[in-house]
């Protein structure tokens, strides 16, 4: 049974695939294929082979199990989902952008407030960011057609970014889950730009977390919920963060080895 509701017959092929992409060598593949398999009833859900799979990764402390949680990770990014819109920013900054995020742009005929906008020589991009706190969830049709509204009404504008006055590019919907298949054939025909956990099938937000090495904090298995919070108060999204700047760590209530166990992950991770 899949988060959506829907449910598939299981496949081995998929786990051992999403195994792979996670690090999981052959061997611990095959183990936890075997594992699960004993496990497998009649309706099970997506999120217990999950909790199956992640739970042999952690009790090995194999490095793949922080990356094996990363689209759950995504969705601890909650409740409010404005330490989503941070780490959209970020991914924005990983690739050469300047980037604001909660900005209040002024369109043809009224005003908006626009989640991320990321500029750089070349281009003005503005981002409406959509966060869910369950995978089931998706960004529909009907989100779709609001934003393409309000990116027209803000291309007619000229705005000030960069120290220029400058034409709106390109305008995206940034999701942490996934879209409806009428809101992508809404995106494909009219031209809209969406990101998501799994679209395109290019260039989709999984690839650029990992082809950046762009991990949410909440994907680490050593940092408690108190402690993931604190950092995201702080407006401190990435793991990549915490290795770059050694006082974040220090700041955290918990003990030596704690840290180090921290420290190691990080450095599976993120490679810092």
């Amino acid at each position: 049974m899949k988060a959506d509701g829907t449910s598939e017959p299981f496949s081995s092929q998929k786990l051992r695939e999403s195994l792979r992409r996670a690090g999981a060598d052959d061997s611990t593949q095959e183990e936890i294929e075997r594992h699960v398999s004993r496990e497998l009833i009649n309706g099970i859900s997506t999120t217990d082979i999950y909790h199956h799979a992640f739970e042999l990764l952690r009790k090995h402390k194999h490095p793949a199990a922080a990356r094996y949680s990363l689209r759950r990770a995504l969705v601890g990014f909650g409740p409010t989902g404005f330490p989503f819109q941070t780490f959209v920013g970020e991914v924005y900054k990983s690739r050469g952008y300047t980037v604001e995020t909660g900005k209040m742009v002024k369109g043809r005929c009224v005003s908006h407030e626009v989640d991320v906008v990321a500029y750089n020589d070349q281009e003005l991009v503005m981002s409406e960011v959509k966060f869910h706190n369950e995978l089931g969830f998706k960004s529909d049709l009907k989100i779709a057609l609001y934003v393409k509204a309000r990116i027209d009404d803000l291309s007619h504008s000229q705005h000030f970014y960069g120290n220029k006055q400058r034409r709106l590019n390109r305008g995206s919907i940034v999701t942490n889950t996934k879209f409806t298949t009428s809101a992508i054939q809404y995106a494909e025909c009219a031209g809209l730009e969406m990101i998501g956990w799994n679209y395109p099938a290019k260039g989709n937000l999984q690839d650029m977390i990992e082809e950046g090495r762009l991990h949410p904090l909440s994907c680490l298995t050593t940092l408690s919920l108190m402690h993931r919070e604190a950092l995201f108060d702080k407006g401190v999204v990435l793991c990549k963060s915490l290795g770059q700047d050694e006082s974040l760590i220090r700041d955290l209530s918990m003990n030596s080895s704690r840290r180090i166990e921290l420290r190691e992950e990080i450095k599976n991770l993120c490679g810092i």
